[in-house]
């Protein structure tokens, strides 16, 4: 009973314990101009916009659906409307949420604000982006409630939640890197919450901190966001800084380009930050240790598929991307030789087949080139024999993808 007792404290301590001091005043300083242009990049830093804005509606006014394994969060309202905003939160509120994941009335928040990368933001900084959210517009709209199942929507699910996972702390600068990489650290590990995506998760929807950044599926989406360690992923060790760069700022670069989720963060979020930014967080993606996954055996696809996919190809594909996937550079993607193309995980490229896939238009390429979808057009057949062509011709040999894969995906609602 006692042991028992102790866990039950030590849950309670980990979970519950607050260090913020809510009545301390900071650091918070005057709402300049100059702190109001800070707090807004900030905001685009961190996409604050994409989670808190509903399709067509009015910019931080909250509300949004968002699909979990759990059940749907609603986005809360970060205008400064007094009973339904942020207009009553302080400095220290604010802080309290981004740095320990507690709303105003102390409730532990759910982690799908990502407050387990934003702990590491620092407080001049969360400072700054809560008096940029306080000089927006008040909108007046009653949070809707969370529709969660039992058990996650209780305070002690996330407590217990809490002390398994998240252990509030800045981001220490390492002594022996540059001021760049510890810059491109702070963004890619703080604001930027790239491991929301970019990293596996376990059946409580937490990641493992010696993973993070390995690549995971995205829930509810169909979309798998590629290991930022594997070179055969999403890997950029072996790219020039400015291809990373130019990736980040535009959404297309001569190494790859982005598309579905990665392609809204650049839209609404990196194509936005200062090239000195980007450098920094090219700098820092640069030394991530490289973790390449063991390759299985290759199954490729039957050769009555092949040459069904090789006819869809010709018919369909070849105008754009080349009878012998060559591409066309900054508008088509080459196919052959394309690591997007040959990843063991194949949902990207179904997405892409069934609905299209499309690059952001970005003030660096206004006018980018798409793909149509062909949910329409092709069955889950022959959606299936065509990409299992891509994968097995020009030297890719990466196997075959089933019409079990396709259909799955297509029964997917879209996000």
């Amino acid at each position: 009973m006692a042991a028992l007792l102790a866990l039950a404290g030590a849950v309670w301590w980990l979970g519950m314990h607050d260090p913020v001091d809510v009545d301390d005043a900071g650091t918070a300083s005057a709402a300049t101009p100059e702190v109001l242009v800070r707090g807004a990049y900030l905001a685009r830093a961190g996409n604050c916009m994409a989670c808190h804005t509903r399709r067509g509606d009015v910019p931080y006014a909250g509300g949004r659906p968002i699909a979990t394994p759990f059940g749907t969060v609603f986005s809360g309202n970060l205008t400064p409307d007094p009973q339904t905003g942020i207009g009553a939160w302080s400095a220290a509120h604010f802080w309290r949420a981004m740095h320990h994941g507690r709303s105003r009335d102390g409730r532990l928040l759910l982690p799908a604000f990502p407050y387990t990368s934003y702990t590491r933001v620092t407080r001049a900084d969360s400072d700054a982006l809560w008096a940029y959210l306080r000089s927006l517009p008040a909108v007046s709209r009653t949070a809707q409630a969370h529709q969660l199942r039992w058990p996650y929507n209780t305070q002690w699910a996330l407590a217990v939640w809490r002390a398994l996972y998240f252990r509030a702390g800045p981001l220490a600068p390492q002594e022996n890197r540059g001021a760049d990489w510890n810059r491109g650290a702070y963004l890619v590990q703080g604001l930027g919450h790239c491991s929301a995506c970019h990293a596996p998760r376990n059946l409580l929807g937490a990641s493992a901190h010696a993973q993070a950044l390995a690549g995971g599926q995205i829930p509810m989406q169909g979309w798998y966001a590629p290991s930022l360690l594997d070179a055969s992923e999403a890997g950029v060790a072996q790219w020039e800084p400015a291809q990373v760069v130019q990736l980040l700022q535009t959404g297309v670069s001569q190494r790859g380009s982005a598309l579905g989720p990665m392609a809204e963060v650049v839209l609404h979020s990196t194509q936005h930050l200062s090239r000195d930014d980007l450098r920094a967080m090219a700098i820092y993606l640069q030394t991530l240790p490289a973790h390449a996954r063991s390759a299985g055996p290759v199954e490729p696809a039957a050769a009555r598929t092949l040459a069904l996919g090789e006819r869809i190809y010709k018919d369909h594909c070849a105008g754009c991307h080349g009878a012998g996937g060559e591409g066309v550079a900054l508008a088509y993607p080459p196919l052959a030789g394309n690591r997007a193309v040959r990843m063991d995980n194949t949902a990207n490229l179904v997405q892409v087949v069934l609905r299209g896939g499309f690059s952001p238009a970005t003030a660096g390429n206004p006018r980018p080139f798409g793909m149509p979808p062909y949910q329409m057009l092709l069955s889950d057949a022959e959606v299936a024999a065509v990409i299992s062509y891509i994968r097995d011709a020009w030297g890719n040999q990466a196997g075959g993808v089933t019409e079990l894969d396709v259909a799955q995906h297509r029964a997917r609602p879209m996000q």
